[in-house]
This record gives C-alpha cells, sequence and structure tokens, in this order.
C-alpha cells in the first residue's frame, strides 16, 4: 500500500493537467466561435454597407452632387412662367461684384459678404464658372476670383447656361422635344417661344450694361411695359 501511493499523486497531478488543458482547449473553442460569428455579423454589415454606398453612388452618377445637386434650368412651368433659380441669380450678382473690382483677384468671401450671398454655395457656383471659361482662381494669401474676360463680353446668358444648363425647359425637356395631343398639339410652339424670348434678353444683355444700367433698348422696352413690374 504504501508503494503505491506515489502512483496515485501522480494520476492526481496528471488528472489535474489534464482538466486545465480541457478548460483552456474549451475556452479558445469559445474564442474562436465567437470571432467567427463577430466576423460573421460585421461582415454581413459590412458588405450591405458597401451596396447600399454602391447604390448611392450610383444615384450620384445619374442626377449629379448639388453639393451642388443637378443643375435646375429657368424652368418654363406649365402655367408660361419662368422661374430663374437662386443659383442663377447668385452667379450673376457674383460677377458684376467682381466686375466692379478690375483685374485684381477678389476672394471668395469678399464677394459673398458684398452680396449677401451664402459663402459655401458661392464657392461652388464659381467653381463652375471657372470651368465654364467665365473666371479665373488663384490660390494663396492674395488669391481669388477674376473675370476671364471683359465685362462686355460675357452676357447674363452664358452665366446662366454655366450654372445651370439649357435656359429653358419644360419638365426636364427643352421646349421642342415636347409634344402633345389633342388640344394641346400647338402648345410646343408656344414653350419655344418663350425660351427665343429669354435669349432675346439674357443673350444680348451684357454684364457691362446691367452695371452701367444701359441695358439695351428691347429689354429696356419690356421693363417699361405698364405691367411688367406687377405680379401675376
Amino acid at each position: 500500500m504504501i508503494a503505491s501511493t506515489p502512483s496515485i499523486g501522480v494520476n492526481l497531478d496528471t488528472a489535474r493537467q489534464l482538466n486545465q488543458a480541457s478548460s483552456l482547449l474549451a475556452w479558445m473553442i469559445v474564442i474562436l466561435i465567437i470571432g467567427i460569428l463577430v466576423d460573421i455579423v460585421f461582415g454581413r454589415a459590412n458588405t450591405a454597407i458597401r451596396r447600399r454606398l454602391g447604390v448611392l453612388d450610383k444615384r450620384r452618377l445619374t442626377t449629379r452632387p448639388a453639393t451642388v445637386g443637378r443643375p435646375r434650368p429657368p424652368v418654363v412651368r406649365q402655367d408660361g412662367d419662368v422661374d430663374i433659380s437662386a443659383k442663377s441669380d447668385y452667379a450673376v450678382r457674383a460677377l458684376l461684384a467682381l466686375a466692379t473690382h478690375g483685374p485684381d483677384p477678389v476672394p471668395g468671401e469678399v464677394l459673398a459678404t458684398e452680396q449677401q450671398l451664402p459663402r459655401k454655395f458661392l464657392e461652388a457656383i464659381l467653381a463652375d464658372l471657372r470651368r465654364a471659361g467665365l473666371v479665373h482662381s488663384r490660390r494663396g494669401a492674395v488669391g481669388g476670383y477674376r473675370l476671364a474676360r471683359t465685362p462686355d463680353e460675357i452676357t447674363l446668358g452664358q452665366v446662366i447656361r454655366a450654372v445651370d444648363g439649357p435656359l429653358a425647359e419644360v419638365r426636364g425637356r427643352r421646349p421642342e422635344e415636347t409634344s402633345y395631343l389633342g388640344a394641346a398639339a400647338h402648345l410646343p410652339e408656344v414653350w419655344v417661344a418663350v425660351r427665343a424670348a429669354l435669349r432675346h434678353v439674357l443673350d444680348e444683355t451684357t454684364l457691362a450694361q446691367v452695371l452701367s444700367g444701359k441695358l439695351p433698348r428691347h429689354v429696356r422696352r419690356l421693363a417699361a411695359e405698364p405691367d411688367a413690374w406687377a405680379p401675376r
């Protein structure tokens, strides 16, 4: 009996070691399973996010960022009224302010302050005008914007097209692309005439003429009509 005691002690130590090893192995298996589950859950979430972003990217490509959004041209509404966008209004006002500063670069914030325009929106508009070749920009402490042409070489129509596209659209289509049936068959001719009237004013009026107040005769004649300033 005495001789067998060491064997029993060894067996007990071995059992403890096996038990500890089993516990450690069990914990490793649990951690591994948890890791796999986390990868699966977050992997699916990540895939879903990427897919969602992919959908959003496609939409951006088809609709353009408005950041700036899709350019919104002066719209010929179904009632014949014309809606000049804020973007076009800001662009013309910014260039008029820029024209008063001569050839020296003017920071965007100065133009925004002078015309009380939202600065970030104005910076996006000036970027459109630069891409259209209507303004030059310069970086640095003395940087800013200046006209790429003289004020008498820039028409209001050019400015509006640079930031908003075509001068007139009917429900997102050019007037000549509209087509109606029955009683409205001749309506496209009216929409084309509305665009022609816009061209007659905007393409024949320059920044210099607006600055001086010496507008083209036909523009002054239109503005002088008795009901021209009356809201309808």
